[in-house]
């Protein structure tokens, strides 16, 4: 297993925090389920209520209007004049922007159902790509992050679905680009604003950190004067997040683990509770969130927020990607932002309780169980094997339940969050 990194002494000024992936609490996909509330049968947290449009309080200045492009067509290679240009001036990063197509008008004349995201007015009954930067980097040397944006012809709720926090985890790019690319303007209802690709310099070293090493999906809202995480949580946050109505943010298993598809969502929130029922064909898992994820900031600033975790790092997994697709039509379908044929499945349970197993001894972990797989009491899950004293330690459930999520064979340490259990399971009315 590789050594992560250090600094040395004196590379750091004396009050700045040095940071390892060790320095970090537990992996997140694990402490998202031990810190997590216990479900309360009368919530006690405050709802929320949202007016669907553009509030004042929201609503940018406009710079200039999008172009309303295809967002099927093949984006131009990067070059000087391609959408992916060079900012003209360094200090403001511009949007990204192919040829305009549409006139440009004055802020006075826009239509009422337009949204103004990124200094850029996108108007009803379009789409298009800008582009957006923390304005981190060295200016000559960033590229902007796609954000892809699809304003409905008629009015509802704002969509936000984002992917790619973690640079390594490629399912959720897919299934944001699949979903995005499948809207019309001319027939949808409301706002869709998608980012595949949030940690854009993680992604292109296949790194799930930020270029500071701190896990990004620890640090929202964000601070604009705080360190790195906390400055590219701060931006991502004001700039974009604060548009959404409703929020999808979607992750996979990490340290190679993999997830069944599902729901991170807190059911103690009666709006979240809600929002859940109109995912198809994917489990719930009930969890409260730790403090600095997106998903918890999000719900503080009252946008109805969930995330998605879908297979494993690293990959790209078609059985994963079409389960999110089709949760997240089905979603739309549900807020009245799309109308299709759509024929829904059979419901998965909601799980208000859930835990992870670890191994208690080091070795190679092999596992007899497999992903979705009902388990009882006492059942070997898998066997950790000591490769020198071929020692072998079976890991077993500890009472009935559902494999939601497990590590894929590999080496382990004592400790290793190798299988998560969902139990308490209910099956909501169809």
């Amino acid at each position: 297993m590789a050594t992560p990194g250090v600094l040395a002494e004196g590379d750091l000024d004396e009050n700045e925090e040095v940071v390892t992936e060790e320095t970090e609490d537990e992996d997140e996909d694990v402490a998202d389920i031990d810190d997590s509330l216990p479900r309360q049968t009368t919530s006690t947290q405050p709802t929320f209520s949202r007016t669907y449009g553009n509030a004042e309080d929201i609503q940018d200045k406009p710079h200039k209007i999008a172009p309303n492009i295809d967002l099927k067509e093949v984006a131009p290679a990067q070059t000087s004049k391609s959408f992916f240009s060079e900012p003209e001036n360094p200090e403001q990063p511009q949007d990204i922007q192919p040829e305009p197509r549409t006139p440009e008008l004055k802020p006075e004349a826009a239509p009422p159902n337009s949204i103004t995201l990124l200094d850029t007015e996108v108007l009803p009954g379009t789409s298009t790509r800008i582009g957006w930067s923390p304005g981190l980097q060295i200016s000559g040397l960033s590229s902007p992050t796609p954000v892809l944006v699809v304003n409905g012809i008629k009015s509802g709720p704002t969509l936000c679905l984002v992917a790619a926090i973690h640079g390594d985890e490629l399912n959720g790019i897919e299934i944001v680009r699949r979903v995005l690319y499948d809207l019309d303007p001319t027939e949808l209802s409301g706002k869709v604003i998608g980012v595949p690709i949030v940690n854009l310099q993680g992604f292109q070293q296949g790194n799930r950190y930020l270029p500071d090493r701190r896990d990004l999906n620890r640090h929202f809202p964000g601070k604009a004067d705080g360190h790195v995480a906390e400055r590219f949580a701060h931006a991502l946050f004001s700039q974009v997040i604060r548009h959404c109505d409703m929020l999808v943010d979607i992750h996979t298993g990490s340290l190679r683990r993999t997830n069944l598809p599902q729901l991170r969502a807190d059911m103690n929130n009666p709006e979240v509770a809600t929002f859940t029922g109109g995912f198809d064909r994917i489990a719930v898992v009930h969890s409260t969130g730790t403090r600095g994820m997106l998903r918890t900031a999000a719900l503080a600033m009252g946008i109805t927020a969930v995330t998605m975790e879908a297979g494993e790092s690293l990959r790209i997994q078609q059985h994963q990607i079409k389960a999110g697709v089709n949760s997240l039509h089905s979603l739309m379908e549900k807020q009245g932002m799309i109308s299709r044929l759509f024929t829904w499945g059979d419901p998965e349970p909601i799980y208000y309780d859930s835990y992870w197993i670890r191994a208690e001894y080091g070795g190679i972990l092999s596992s007899k169980i497999t992903l979705g797989a009902q388990v009882i009491k006492g059942q070997v899950l898998g066997v950790v094997t000591d490769p020198i004293t071929n020692a072998q330690y079976p890991i077993k459930a500890k009472g009935i339940g559902r494999i939601i999520g497990m590590a894929v064979d590999q080496v382990v340490m004592s400790g290793f969050a190798a299988y998560h259990i969902g139990t308490e399971a209910e099956v909501p009315a169809e």
